[in-house]
């Protein structure tokens, strides 16, 4: 079967390629993903899937019928969603909207997405069971995930795997992670309450902006005295606003920033640790303070039984050499996470990086991937996929064992 698929997806290179290099073209910012979701339900329907519009606002769920006995469904996951950036890359297909760029790599995880469809569906022996291809919006602002999840796109789903571009990792190449691939991403705002006075007088008033330091400071230094140095803490303040004038001492600070962190235990804690500081500060020097912490998405963890599968699937169809077992998580953020509080799960990188020339990170305006990185994610999803029902076996997730 894995030649089958691989000859499969050869096949279908050029117009995969094609396929990207349009939704590359097109991009389309988080939520209004109208016209990349018709143009993907398109090509679903004509690769016989059954196709329903507008899940998760602008999602769309493509499910593919297996003729077994196996009831389960096995989820895939791809992203449809662009970046507020100006592209750089000078490309034939270049971004056609000014100040919006597929600069992490969804128009590949998107044309991924729908090879491993066409292949899937073109099997001369039928999979035994079904597979549900999730085209997810809005995950650039972490909230097509839980949309998806709201519209029904998780009900009745047994597994799930799902995939992102990595241009540190050459093409040809997939990284496997066990466990933590990503960190739990929230929210926070600090509002500091001071008086105002005469900036020559300072003893006089209460400094909104000098106490608003003294809490980043504590809070960057209390994160190396406090807290598990195995356990990290990421918190950087990316805002800060206050003070009328120069000569007048502020009298309200604004900050705003991210608290990232890879452990459920230290996750759970930040708020009211984050609260002690910020209140100790105030209460020393007098001053008052509102918090608002919002919670983001949780850590995607890799559930190990499905993440070797992937490792399998990678190693066969691509061999040892190609394939990676990534030594540390990202501090990055991924509503992945959300599908894995109703479906163990499993995400890889895929590799997209050129051999032979400088690789920008993902964001960036010039931005590029190997586009032969597009087969190797086609035909490790797709040969996953029939793995999880190779040989009339099933997958017992309680205790992780095959059976």
């Amino acid at each position: 079967m894995l030649s089958e698929i691989k000859d499969l997806a050869q096949t279908l290179a050029p117009r995969l390629v094609e396929i990207r290099r349009h939704i590359h073209a097109h991009p389309e910012l988080s939520g209004q993903e109208y016209q990349t979701a018709a143009y993907v339900a398109g090509v679903l329907s004509s690769s016989g899937l059954h196709v329903r519009e507008a899940v998760g606002k602008t999602g769309v769920v493509g499910d593919l019928r297996g003729l077994g006995t196996d009831q389960r469904t096995l989820a895939i996951r791809t992203d449809m969603d662009a970046l507020p950036i100006q592209e750089r890359t000078n490309l034939d297909f270049a971004s056609c909207k000014p100040g919006i760029m597929h600069a992490c790599g969804h128009d590949v995880h998107t044309t991924v997405g729908l090879g491993t469809a066409m292949v899937l569906s073109q099997l001369s022996e039928p999979l035994a069971g079904h597979v549900r291809f999730l085209f997810q919006p809005a995950e650039e602002i972490a909230q097509g995930a839980s949309w998806m999840v709201q519209d029904g796109a998780m009900v009745d789903v047994n597994a799930i795997f799902g995939v992102h571009v990595f241009p540190s990792i050459p093409a040809r190449c997939i990284g496997i992670r066990y466990g933590a691939l990503t960190a739990a991403a929230d929210s926070l705002e600090i509002y500091i309450q001071g008086e105002s006075g005469h900036g020559a007088r300072p003893h006089e008033a209460k400094d909104a902006i000098w106490i608003a330091s003294q809490i980043i400071t504590t809070l960057q230094q209390a994160i190396s005295r406090t807290q598990n140095p195995l356990r990290p803490i990421v918190l950087t303040i990316g805002q800060i606003s206050g003070g009328i004038a120069p000569n007048v001492i502020a009298d309200q600070v604004r900050m705003a920033g991210t608290v990232r962190s890879l452990h459920p235990e230290t996750h759970a804690l930040l708020p009211e640790w984050i609260e002690n500081l910020v209140a100790n500060v105030c209460l020393t020097y007098g001053a008052k303070y509102e918090i608002n912490y919002r919670r983001g998405v949780p850590s995607v963890h890799n559930d190990s039984t499905l993440t070797q599968l992937l490792e399998e699937a990678a190693r066969e169809a691509w061999g040892n050499e190609y394939v990676t077992i990534l030594e540390e998580p990202s501090l990055g953020a991924e509503d992945f996470s959300l599908y894995l509080e109703h479906a163990p799960g499993s995400m890889f990188r895929l590799g997209v990086g050129y051999p032979h020339k400088q690789n920008h990170p993902l964001h960036h305006p010039e931005f590029e991937i190997d586009e032969s990185a597009i087969v190797t994610g086609v035909v490790t999803l797709a040969y996953a996929a029939y793995k999880y029902w190779a040989n009339g076996k099933k997958t017992d997730f309680l205790n992780g064992a095959m059976i």
